[in-house]
């Protein structure tokens, strides 16, 4: 069962393993939006796009539906958007760390010499 569990995982990951990927899903954060509009707010090419789509698609990750000539996608489980705050949670920690570090670093650095030597 394990190994089916780091699958999945892997699974989802690979999903979202592209910047616009994730930005389809943040845009989806808040409910279903047609294509068109995920196109107009990435502002990426309608090619481009249904590829992500079709991506998020089949890792199971959105949902689509049609109605006449129009796609709507929907996120298939808000469980995912938690994760994706975690993950936000996550890089801001780890920014923090670095920026104290440097704040550190520039502290301990020697001050230049200033005068002439002797």
């Amino acid at each position: 069962m394990a190994d089916a569990l780091r699958q999945f995982k892997s699974e989802i990951f690979q999903g979202l393993a592209n910047p616009t990927r994730i930005a389809i899903v943040e845009l989806l954060r808040d409910g279903e939006q047609s294509a068109g509009k995920l196109i107009e707010k990435l502002g990426i090419e309608q090619a481009n796009a249904s590829q992500h789509l079709a991506v998020l698609r089949a890792k199971q990750i959105v949902v689509s539906r049609k109605v006449g000539n129009q796609v709507y996608y929907s996120i298939r489980d808000h469980a995912l958007i938690e994760v994706l705050d975690i993950l936000r949670r996550y890089f801001y920690a780890q920014l923090s760390s670095t920026v104290n570090m440097l704040r550190k670093a520039a502290r301990e650095e020697p001050k230049p010499r200033t005068g002439t030597p002797r």
